[in-house]
């Protein structure tokens, strides 16, 4: 009698669910390490370009630095250079660079 309780108690696992626990904590370190950083970042970036007004130092996807002229919805004419103007796409403008820094076309 006391072998079939112990044969039995011996067979008797951890639950199924455990298993799934170690797969939940390797998304949970994907998440808050990777993903929500980088979705934050392009909030950000995305509320920067928003906010593009006349006058901002911008660079470009390319890596063009320009004065934005005018915007628009989805457009931002920049001035490369004297008399040289490019219509770019909001969504490409990498950075809007802070005031007081060297002037894009001077």
């Amino acid at each position: 009698m006391l072998d079939l309780l112990a044969a039995g108690a011996a067979g008797a696992g951890p639950p199924g669910w455990v298993q799934f626990l170690p797969i939940i904590g390797m998304v949970l370190i994907f998440w808050f390490l990777i993903i929500r950083p980088q979705m934050q970042r392009q909030k950000q970036h995305q509320a920067k370009v928003a906010g593009m007004k006349k006058g901002d130092q911008v660079v470009t996807g390319g890596g063009l630095v320009g004065k934005v002229v005018r915007v628009d919805d989805d457009y931002a004419e920049v001035e490369l250079a004297p008399n040289v103007r490019v219509k770019a796409v909001k969504a490409t403008i990498g950075d809007i660079l802070p005031p007081g820094g060297k002037p894009a076309n001077d």
